[in-house]
């Protein structure tokens, strides 16, 4: 009988919900600030919301168990002052286990970077940055909606710097509106100059729910966009960033831990306005056994009413459909994913996808191995060869 009875590594994510302009571009659960956030009522209900998470689990038979990495993104995290940080650390450390070598990250921008608040952060034990620089080209941070130009994202970086962090990625977009192939590199080489651990460089597509969906800007060419992208990838290899999942390079190890324990399946308690989370409740047999993707109430408004539930939704994962959940995140990861972590994360037996996989590698799709692991064609192929799965 199949069973599931191991749990994965723990994570944690936090939502912060609101941004000083909501970008043309962004889908994300993002909303224009006031001029006086409700900080510390967003803190109390952070925590709150913390509580509810852990009493369920325990409740449900789920031992107490560390938190190996914690990621604060947005929105625009770095909006709230140290204080907030502060009191939200202080409150997590009370409920949760911290590993010694947790890593921790915020997401942050640069037109909203000063220089004592990153000194603040660096010393609640924050340690990694994620810059949302996306354009060193003020014209095309204009097209953007950026609130930053060029000078102002080489500022935040030295202030980082200076504040500590010799962690951090720096985020970067490619075919922009009218960008050429020396333009995209010159992002990137301004980019690698400061010194980098990882950066996260993809394409910009318009995403329905947008400004840009609803008046869509001049693109460059299929021809360019492919030109860019195989002269970005030569020259961000030849700088020692390796590509580790599709829009992802890193220095040897600073591949980041918390996007690693998403794309290996792995557990992530969810808190914040719009928060998703994805929870296991393990049992030796595989038909009692659960793993629930949960959803936070997206706007901050309803989030902060005492009236209403933080819980939007939760949705349990079927048994017939982990092999799929857990190949669409592990796929993606260029050295592949460990076998054995397939029945660990979904409880099923290896033998339910070893005709698939077979076929798949006669087919040139996937490579033989202790791994699940794409070929290059099966990168290129890749929702093709999930279907397969179906």
């Amino acid at each position: 009988m199949s069973s599931l009875l191991s749990l994965p590594p723990l994570s944690l994510y936090i939502h912060v919900p609101w941004c000083v302009k909501k970008c043309p571009y962004c889908d994300f659960n993002s909303h224009k600030a006031d001029k006086v956030l409700p900080e510390k009522d967003y803190v109390a209900a952070l925590l709150d919301d913390l509580d509810i998470d852990l009493t369920w689990l325990k409740d449900n038979g789920v031992a107490e168990r560390p938190v190996q990495s914690i990621f604060i993104g947005g929105g625009t995290p770095s909006l709230l002052s140290v204080e907030s940080y502060q009191n939200l650390f202080a409150g997590l450390k009370q409920r949760l286990e911290f590993i010694s070598d947790i890593e921790i990250t915020m997401e942050a921008n640069p037109g909203t970077f000063e220089a004592e608040k990153f000194k603040g952060y660096r010393a609640l034990g924050i340690n990694r940055l994620s810059i949302g620089i996306q354009s060193f080209a003020d014209h095309q941070l204009e097209h953007l909606g950026r609130i930053h130009n060029g000078k102002e994202a080489v500022a935040a970086v030295e202030m980082a710097k200076a504040a500590g962090f010799d962690n951090f990625n720096l985020d970067f977009m490619h075919g922009l509106p009218d960008q050429t192939l020396e333009q995209a590199l010159n992002d990137l080489r301004q980019g690698i100059a400061l010194g980098p651990t990882h950066l996260s460089w993809y394409q910009l597509t318009i995403e329905p729910n947008t400004e840009f969906f609803k008046r869509p800007p001049v693109l460059p060419q299929d021809e360019t966009l492919w030109s860019i992208q195989e002269a970005g990838q030569a020259l961000l290899a030849e700088h020692g960033f390796a590509q580790y999942e599709i829009s992802a390079y890193a220095q040897p190890g600073k591949a980041a831990k918390h996007n690693l324990n998403y794309w290996q399946f792995g557990d992530y308690l969810g808190i914040g306005a719009g928060a998703h989370g994805k929870l296991t409740i393990p049992n030796d047999d595989i038909d009692k056994s659960k793993i629930y993707r949960t959803a936070k109430t997206r706007l901050p408004k309803d989030y902060l009413n005492l009236a209403k539930r933080f819980l939007a939704t939760q949705d349990n994962i079927e048994a017939e459909d982990r092999d799929l959940e857990f190949l669409m995140n592990g796929l993606r990861l260029f050295a592949g994913v460990d076998k054995k972590l397939f029945s660990e994360r979904t409880g099923l037996p290896y033998e339910s996808i070893e005709l698939a996989v077979d076929k798949a590698v006669k087919d040139g799709l996937l490579q033989e191995g202790d791994k699940l692991k794409t070929t290059d064609k099966g990168q290129l192929f890749l929702n093709e060869l999930l279907e397969r799965f179906l």
